[in-house]
């Protein structure tokens, strides 16, 4: 008999609320409830982007993070699960596939692409409505909602480490490594994520927002670590990855005026200060050696890594127009609104 090890002394996550019959079904079999799985067909029949597919998804995916409280670390590799994780992961793909079919471009030009920005602001981008005209409470939404990502950043990237070799293998370590901040426990990026929130009156808790994330914001987070949980995807992966770090430095600095002109606050301005300097290098790096030594060995990946870089964008501008056009009408973009924060 296999004697699961002893949990750690940190509290796991609490399970999320269903928002549907799908995530119902998956949560009542995480918990140890009585009932039957969703039938493929069932399955299929949902909205791939929607609320109830993703928490789904999502709360499936976890299993392979921290867990959630009061779910058998067993679960996590449950046949019955993994199975209905499949049907659920073809669909989703499926409808990506179909949402960002522009066959035959280069990596090169993917990339081109992604720096091109506007002469002016075309109204689609979050971080530029953040930085002119972002009020506080629609930074603290932000916050909350990219905490799903943020607090476990680079945790998916890494699973491509051991699928990758020589320069590719090379490169990723060491962007990694300043992302788990290069030997520095206080400087991991999730940790400052969690010091952003805590100067924004948010509770840094992992996965304390997941029931106020809209489905928008869960396939953010899916999607990497769909692409990470499968060797198939690697170079999906690593289009994800480099789609990251080649937009986050300009997105950076937009956030980081929107910090500093709100007074969000010191730890919320560094975060977003340590990108824009960080990734700057990092970008050449996951240029030049992960997609230049992963294509230098394996060519034929080289779609795989455009799909990556254009499902990344495409979920991204799905939330973002989520969001902009909650907070343009002044309404909150989350499921259940915050609590105003507590400050002296």
């Amino acid at each position: 008999m296999i004697v699961p090890p002893s949990s750690s002394t940190q509290a796991d996550p609490a399970p999320p609320l269903p928002r549907g019959d799908i995530s119902s079904a998956v949560l009542g079999v995480l918990l140890g409830e009585k009932g039957e799985l969703p039938a493929p067909a069932e399955a299929e029949r949902a909205d791939p982007y929607g609320d109830d597919l993703q928490l789904a998804l999502y709360s499936l995916y976890e299993l392979h993070y921290w867990g959630f409280e009061g779910v058998d670390p067993r679960r996590e590799w449950d046949s019955r699960l993994l199975s209905l994780r499949s049907t659920l992961e073809d669909h989703f793909l499926d409808a990506l596939r179909r949402d960002v079919a522009r066959a035959g471009r280069s990596v090169g030009r993917a990339l081109d692409e992604l720096l091109a920005e506007p002469a002016r602001d075309d109204g689609s981008s979050v971080t530029h409505f953040l930085q002119h005209h972002g009020e506080l409470w629609q930074l603290r939404e932000y916050a909350a909602i990219r905490s799903l990502y943020h607090l476990k950043e680079a945790d998916p990237h890494v699973w491509v480490v051991p699928r990758l070799r020589g320069r590719a293998k090379a490169g990723m370590v060491a962007v990694e490594f300043d992302e788990f901040g290069a030997g520095r426990a206080e400087d991991i990026h999730a940790t400052l994520f969690a010091n952003l929130m805590a100067d924004l009156g948010l509770d840094g808790t992992y996965g304390r927002y997941l029931d106020a994330a809209p489905a928008e914001a869960l396939a953010t987070v899916n999607l990497m670590s769909l692409f990470g949980l499968h060797r198939l995807w690697r170079g999906a992966l690593v289009g994800h990855f480099a789609s990251v770090e080649v937009t986050s430095s300009p997105a950076s600095r937009r956030l980081a005026r929107a910090m500093h002109r709100t007074g969000a606050g010191p730890a919320a301005e560094r975060f977003y200060d340590e990108h824009v300097e960080a990734d700057a290098v990092h970008e050449q790096v996951v240029r030049r050696e992960v997609i230049g030594g992963l294509l230098a060995d394996e060519p034929g990946l080289e779609p795989d890594v455009v799909f990556g870089i254009d499902t990344t964008a495409e979920l991204d501008r799905r939330l973002a127009a989520t969001l902009l056009e909650a907070w343009r009408h002044g309404r909150t973009a989350l499921k259940t609104p915050l609590t105003a924060p507590s400050r002296s």
